[in-house]
């Protein structure tokens, strides 16, 4: 594995003036579906391989999930309005509470885990997550929510967020896109989570653009480019990537010195096939190089909590 390079502000991204769309919400339908075919596709040549297979195996799951549900409970339209007005995410994370739509998720995804092909260790901790009670069912989905480390329940907590990440998908697809505002620097228009990662795109109306993905909900909102997603500063942003890795030229580490903070950038005008989460994880290399010159990793993904 080469050394990670800094680059200047990408030639690449420097386009003619658009208006792109603000957001572009997630379609559960194929969101998931999508991802785990990406994940397979890396699975077959990549050293990490038996995770890559078997997250492609949740995120199979996440996508038969989603088919049957009941309606989730949406905000009524004063919340909404009230959320447009005072620029606040619909969905309050912070007071966020359970019904019947989350419950049947948790039991389908549940259900459906078992026929993953996944090695002992997480099998116990999928049969951990099916029995928790209420309570403490309760108490890992606040965890996820406020993206706080599950300490040594990595295992439970990952097939918690797959249960999560469902949900929120399906309440984000029922907003109205012309409804959702800026909310803060790194927050995610809907839910008010992080990224996992930026993508600059090549979508009608939006070619060129960058979007930051949500790391819950799976909304994409459209950010500034060479600017920090994490803080905001246009300045002290430079370019890390591993230059002879199979992602050279599609993923990169915008990084930031206000901040000491990083977040992935891909190239999806590059590589459409480019998944925010499926190549976050296969580019675990990248995070391991850029962590060790001190700064944090900005984006957050469930599915790499330990990193």
């Amino acid at each position: 594995m080469s050394d990670a390079g800094a680059s200047q502000p990408m030639p690449e991204m420097i386009g003619q003036p658009v208006d792109p769309p603000f957001v572009r919400l997630p379609d559960p339908s194929t969101l998931f579906r999508v991802r785990a075919q990406r994940f397979a596709v890396l699975a077959q040549t990549h050293q990490l391989a038996p995770y890559l297979h078997f997250m492609a195996g949740l995120s199979e799951a996440q996508h038969r999930t989603c088919d049957g549900l009941p309606e989730p409970a949406m905000p009524d339209q004063a919340d909404l309005d009230r959320a447009r007005e005072y620029a606040m995410p619909p969905f309050d994370r912070g007071r966020f509470k359970t019904d019947a739509a989350l419950d049947a998720t948790f039991e389908k995804l549940f259900s459906l885990a078992p026929q993953i092909d996944m090695p002992d260790q997480a099998r116990a901790a999928l049969a951990r997550a099916t029995a928790l009670d209420g309570a403490a069912r309760a108490e890992m989905t606040a965890l996820v929510l406020n993206h706080v480390p599950p300490g040594q329940r990595a295992g439970e907590y990952a097939f918690v967020a797959a249960a999560l990440q469902a949900h929120f998908a399906r309440l984000a697809s029922r907003l109205a896109p012309k409804s959702l505002v800026p909310v803060g620097e790194g927050a995610c228009p809907a839910c008010g989570s992080p990224p996992v990662a930026s993508m600059v795109v090549d979508w009608p109306n939006a070619s060129g653009v960058r979007y930051c993905a949500c790391s819950l909900c799976s909304t994409f909102w459209h950010v500034v480019r060479v600017k920090c997603v994490c803080c905001g500063s246009t300045g002290g942003i430079s370019y890390e990537e591993i230059a002879d890795g199979p992602s050279a030229g599609q993923v990169r580490a915008e990084t930031c010195q206000t901040c000491k903070s990083y977040v992935k950038i891909m190239l999806a005008q590059k590589d459409p096939s480019l998944d925010p989460f499926a190549d976050d994880v296969a580019t675990l290399g990248l995070d391991l190089l850029v962590r060790e010159t001190g700064l944090r990793r900005g984006g957050v993904d469930p599915f790499l909590i330990g990193y």
